[in-house]
């Protein structure tokens, strides 16, 4: 039990608990409050693809398990949504850019558009279930997506830096 305690950076882990709760008050006090066209911006599938390209498909899920917890109890209209979504963003994130992209900021914002593309759906098909079909929800979907990517750009660049310390 030792020896896995002594392969733990812990300054890794708290820069890492520091970014995604900064992220988590950003998309809560900021982005929560910009709403373009009536949708509102997400920065939190990119947060979790980020830190799944970088860290791996081990610590990525596991920061991303705890952000979609606490993301779960900021939107009251979730109950457990963003802790089952944002681990498997993060895990299809680790799978790409270990075996089919590099880890650069243009195949990053290739897989942050896919996951921002994701979670827009999976909530359409959420509302889906409870209301009736229309296509203004495919609206409302690449709206999400298109005005999550500016903020999915600022969440590229702190776990690459830290990838490479």
């Amino acid at each position: 039990m030792g020896e896995f305690f002594e392969k733990i950076d812990l300054n890794k882990v708290l820069r890492y608990l520091v970014f995604m709760f900064l992220c988590l008050m950003a998309q809560n006090m900021v982005f929560g409050h910009i709403r373009p066209f009536g949708v509102r911006p997400m920065l939190l599938p990119a947060v979790a693809a980020a830190v799944g390209m970088f860290e791996g498909a081990t610590w990525g899920p596991l920061f991303s398990l705890l952000m979609g917890y606490f993301a779960d109890m900021s939107f009251v209209e979730h109950r457990v949504f963003f802790l089952l979504l944002l681990p498997a963003l993060s895990l299809f994130s680790a799978f790409m850019s270990q075996f089919f992209i590099n880890r650069r900021f243009f195949a990053f914002m290739g897989v942050a558009f896919l996951a921002e593309l994701i979670t827009a759906l999976m909530q359409m098909l959420k509302t889906l279930a409870g209301d009736a079909w229309s296509t203004d929800m495919l609206v409302v979907v690449a709206l999400q997506t298109a005005f999550s990517m500016p903020p999915a750009a600022l969440a590229y660049f702190l776990p690459e830096r830290w990838s490479r310390e």
